[in-house]
């Protein structure tokens, strides 16, 4: 109890620059003048001006969640921006480096190859080379093991300096603790070297950022700062370490933030020293910054410092030539979706395809977290609608979570087979009859159906059609799950009594495995049955951002989030309408929570009336916010954060490629035909369409809103 009194005291008493902002609505848009494109000019500005970035995070080409995704999709632009004067570092984690990574050497003269070498003449095993993504960027990865030998000592200095204590049977902190050491001392080395350069070269002085993302990397930040080195740093979480942990509890979250003790409740869980270093790298780096909003309220309370600035996630978005192509990969997907629905559902196959609407949930299986129990209960409930409303449409509801299984389900294993058994025999029967029809007319007079479909056929296809015959209904899960009875998924399913009954409108698929394109039962991988689907349902209670929705935007697919997720938040900000851009938004922090499943209900029912040409429209408008989400529009962030914290180091440092040309305010221009999507766009169209037509470009926002049915 005393550490934890003196831990929270120290904190208090850093010399991080207070915050004087107030979190509101348009904070990320501040100081914002210009995309990233602006800056691309692979770090010739940055070579002038002797400035260095290192980029350092756990999942640097070490895939294990979604800071992975994050790093790996802001390489490109990173890379664009810096050029040589960007490396980013992590663990070696020889299992991922082995296709991740292509070891080589730094140019001789190179500042970085003289601290690499100083850091292995200390015994440390560090691997140098190319990340193989999209730009390529400088890598550093550092061998742990290597260096566990000084694990005590390396503690002790944590003990003594920030009264830190680490639990000597917690691994994962134990290699945290020692890769923050390795690039602590890597750092000041190169800091050294890079002073030597610059003064035989007649450079300036070598201007240092180090950016740090999450609690594991924040080690090496807190190094950094309780040893004086002069270098600028940059402290980004993405989501709070007891953010997570008190989420998952089932409290009312949001509600008691400003009330909770946090040293007690990181205590009980037995993450305290988890949650010190969290809270030292947040109080001691220049600047803080956090994902969205919703998470920068969350470390306000929590880690007790409000972000300097907020760093929205992006992606790498890939812009079609024409509108249609979009839709035709939607097409495409859509109709390998519907080839397992075949075999899943054979026997019961009493809905058209044509009128089925495709639903997904998918993610880390956090079952309170990402809403898949609200999801679950909605679903129930749009069974239950559609029935009497819309007979005829059917909903096959997805829910891709990873969990532990004992094997595939034989029953769904034996449809496929089934259904292959069928096709192979109409294919045989088909290519028979046409040869029949060709040697008939050939011989000059009509064939009639008896010389056409033979006994031999009809007995060959009617043995097919009895070995599709089941009186069992479909099952709800593709697995065999582990723990079935206790599964959370499971036993919600079986509350709703969603059975898949030949009378449920909705039906249930539960794939407790991550898509892959050697999938046996699917054949795709997530990104394609992303785009065959038709909407993506994430009403999630804990989502400091949410890639999954993104995803689904930039791919044109419409998708349900909620305003306690970074991206709904976000999208909040940046759209005046976003249900009529395919961005439906479910209130779960101002209403109660059967208040928050009867929005879902309706959003989803809603969705369902849509015919198939407002499908297309809501498609079209869903992906012309890609640009929105794009890292060349989100990247300008992450250097505003860069630029402010080398001003707090270097007082004297002029953002130099702030001098050439003008700066362009954050305004997404759009051709004329478009709707009004970003905030500040015109709310008309200089043009009418001609109504009816199926182009995208042709239908302007008057006639897209009267086709979708809304005012």
């Amino acid at each position: 109890m005393t550490m934890r009194r003196q831990m929270s005291y120290r904190f208090e008493d850093q010399d991080a620059s207070p915050m004087t902002f107030r979190m509101n609505r348009r904070f990320s848009r501040v100081e914002s003048g210009a995309d990233l494109k602006d800056y691309f000019d692979r770090g010739d500005i940055a070579s002038r001006e002797n400035r260095w970035n290192f980029e350092v995070a756990w999942e640097v080409a070490n895939k294990v969640g979604g800071i992975y995704t994050v790093i790996r999709s802001k390489a490109y632009v990173s890379t664009e921006e810096m050029g040589e004067q960007l490396c980013m570092m992590g663990p070696y984690k020889e299992q991922c480096a082995r296709t991740e990574m292509e070891e080589m050497e730094f140019p001789r003269g190179n500042p970085l190859l003289d601290a690499v070498n100083a850091l292995r003449s200390r015994g440390y095993k560090i691997h140098t080379g190319r990340w193989l993504v999209d730009g390529n960027p400088q890598l550093i990865l550092f061998d742990i093991g290597s260096a566990a030998w000084k694990l005590d000592q390396f503690k002790l200095e944590m003990w003594e300096k920030c009264n830190i204590g680490v639990p000597h049977l917690d691994i994962e902190t134990n290699d945290a603790i020692i890769l923050g050491f390795m690039i602590a001392e890597f750092l000041e080395e190169f800091r050294n070297f890079a002073i030597a350069y610059s003064q035989n070269n007649e450079l300036s002085a070598p201007r240092i950022v180090a950016h740090f993302h999450e609690w594991q990397a924040g080690v090496g930040l807190i190094v950094l700062r309780t040893r004086l080195v002069e270098i600028a740093t940059v402290f980004t979480t993405h989501a709070t370490l007891l953010g997570r942990y008190l989420c998952a509890g089932n409290t009312d979250f949001y509600n008691n933030l400003d009330k909770f003790a946090v040293d007690e409740e990181a205590g009980k869980r037995q993450i305290y020293h988890r949650y010190c270093l969290e809270r030292g790298a947040t109080h001691l780096a220049h600047v803080f910054t956090t994902v969205s909003e919703i998470t920068g309220y969350e470390a306000e309370h929590l880690l007790k410092r409000k972000p300097d600035i907020i760093t929205p996630n992006g992606l790498n978005v890939k812009k079609f030539s024409a509108i249609h192509e979009f839709q035709n990969l939607h097409a495409v997907a859509k109709e390998k979706i519907n080839e397992f629905v075949r075999g899943h559902f054979y026997g019961h196959i009493d809905f058209d395809l044509d009128k089925t609407l495709y639903f997904f949930i998918a993610g880390r299986y956090e079952f309170g977290n990402k809403g898949a129990d609200i999801f679950i209960e909605s679903l129930a409930r749009l069974n239950a609608m559609l029935k009497h409303e819309k007979p005829d449409t059917t909903v096959v509801a997805f829910l891709i979570f990873p969990t532990k299984t004992n094997n595939f389900n034989v029953d769904s294993l034996r449809g496929h087979a089934v259904i292959k058994q069928l096709r192979d025999t109409i294919n045989n029967v088909q290519q028979a009859v046409g040869k029949r029809m060709f040697d008939t007319c050939l011989k000059g007079h009509i064939p009639g159906p008896d010389e056409l479909l033979q006994k031999d056929d009809l007995v060959k296809i009617k043995r097919c059609m009895y070995a599709m015959q089941r009186d069992s209904m479909p099952p709800v899960t593709t697995h065999n799950v582990a723990d079935d009875w206790n599964d959370p998924v499971l036993s919600s399913i079986r509350r709703c009594q969603l059975f898949n009954s030949v009378h449920d409108r909705v039906k249930m698929v539960f794939h407790p495995e991550f898509l892959t394109s050697t999938n046996p039962l699917f054949g795709i991988d997530y990104e394609e049955f992303v785009r065959g689907c038709h909407l993506g349902v994430f009403p999630s209670y804990y989502e400091p951002w949410g890639y999954t929705p993104a995803e689904c935007t930039v791919m044109g697919i419409p998708s349900v989030t909620t305003n306690l997720s970074g991206f709904g938040c976000f999208m909040q900000e940046h759209i005046s309408d976003p249900k009529s851009y395919g961005i439906y938004i479910v209130d779960r922090r101002y209403i109660g929570l059967e208040n928050s499943v009867q929005q879902l209900t309706n959003f989803m029912m809603e969705f369902s009336r849509l015919n198939r040409r407002q499908r297309i429209i809501q498609r079209n408008r869903t992906e012309r916010l890609s640009d929105l989400l794009d890292w060349r529009t989100l990247g300008i962030y992450y250097r505003q954060a860069r630029v402010k914290a080398l001003q707090a180091v270097y007082p004297d440092y002029v953002d130099e490629s702030t001098l050439y040309g003008s700066r362009n305010n954050l305004i997404f221009s759009r051709p004329h035909s478009e709707p009004p999507s970003p905030s500040s766009s015109r709310h008309t169209t200089p043009a009418p369409s001609v109504h009816g037509s199926d182009e995208e470009d042709s239908v302007d926002e008057e006639t897209e809103l009267k086709e979708l049915g809304m005012k």
